[in-house]
């Protein structure tokens, strides 16, 4: 199984030197999506070598323009490049008419189907999924109507134990039944319960992308357990009250709701350009929670059990 996420983007507010504004990439055993979609996100796909019509499936956390100012150019851009697949969008509301007035102002014409899905959620909801990975959509608290996204790969059913398909003779079928969780039923009538042919299936990896948010627990049990937990610190533990005021976290906040969701991993993103290191960010959450990486854009993170 293959899982990634790589850092496009992982600078608040406004780019600088050295960190874009938001966007990431989520490879699933090659089902590739963008999250946020930030200035210069194009750009960055370019830089990290990710072909631009490999994406069908966009997902928007809020309308703050550090998170979509990048998406016209990238959906222009698509459509010069020969794109005809369609393309899906899951934004909060509002993005569509954003864009239809973007687009009509700049007499932009896509040669392909733009479908944008506009959420209005109160709780957990699956809002995607196919044969590779499922999207469960949550609320976050930001000022303006926000979404973190939880991303899980698609396991297979039960698997057979050793030996179990060349003793039995099974046909296709059969395997597909026992996988199901279903008994197997011999040609004299014998029923073989399905507990002694086959094993659970392992449990799907996961991720969850939380970008922007104020401290709030109601959103633990959308991130519970997940394998990598990214988490905006926007701000370091002595500017509590602003992150309070502009509905940010801070980087001791990030940890301690990873370490009350019991995540394995904790990624720090969506930094202030006031920060020129991080390191002080990194020190303060790890001090809570010591599984604690930062985003560095331009690198690949591997979501695995390690």
């Amino acid at each position: 199984m293959n899982f990634y996420v790589t850092i496009l983007g992982s600078g608040a507010a406004i780019p600088t030197l050295g960190r874009h504004c938001s966007a990431q990439v989520v490879n699933i055993n090659g089902c590739h999506m963008i999250v946020d979609c930030g200035e210069s996100t194009q750009n960055q796909l370019r830089a990290t070598r990710q072909k631009m019509q490999a994406f069908d499936t966009i997902f928007i956390s809020h309308l703050h323009g550090d998170h979509i100012f990048g998406l016209p150019g990238l959906l222009a851009s698509m459509h010069l490049c020969g794109r005809t697949e369609a393309v899906d969008i899951y934004a909060p509301k509002g993005l569509k008419r954003a864009m239809d007035v973007l687009f009509e102002i700049s007499d932009t014409r896509l040669g392909y189907a733009l479908n944008i899905h506009e959420l209005e959620l109160d709780e957990p909801t699956e809002i995607f999924s196919n044969k590779k990975c499922r999207v469960t959509a949550f609320p976050l608290f930001h000022s303006v109507p926000c979404y973190g996204y939880r991303f899980e790969e698609t396991v297979a059913g039960r698997g057979l134990l050793p030996g179990v398909r060349e003793r039995y003779q099974l046909a296709p079928v059969d395997i597909e039944l026992l996988k199901q969780g279903r008994d197997l039923t011999l040609p004299d009538g014998t029923v073989v319960p399905n507990q002694q042919l086959t094993h659970p299936p392992r449990r799907p990896l996961s991720y969850a992308y939380c970008c922007d948010t104020a401290y709030t627990e109601t959103i633990l049990p959308a991130i519970q357990g997940v394998d990598l937990l990214c988490l905006e610190s926007t701000f370091d533990h002595t500017l509590t009250d602003l992150a309070e005021q502009r509905r940010h976290c801070t980087a001791q906040q990030a940890a301690q709701l990873a370490q009350r969701a019991e995540v394995r991993k904790l990624m720090l993103t969506h930094f202030s350009a006031r920060y020129k290191v991080i390191e002080e960010l990194m020190s303060e959450a790890q001090a809570v929670f010591p599984n604690t990486i930062a985003a560095q854009d331009g690198e690949v993170i591997t979501v695995d059990r390690k």
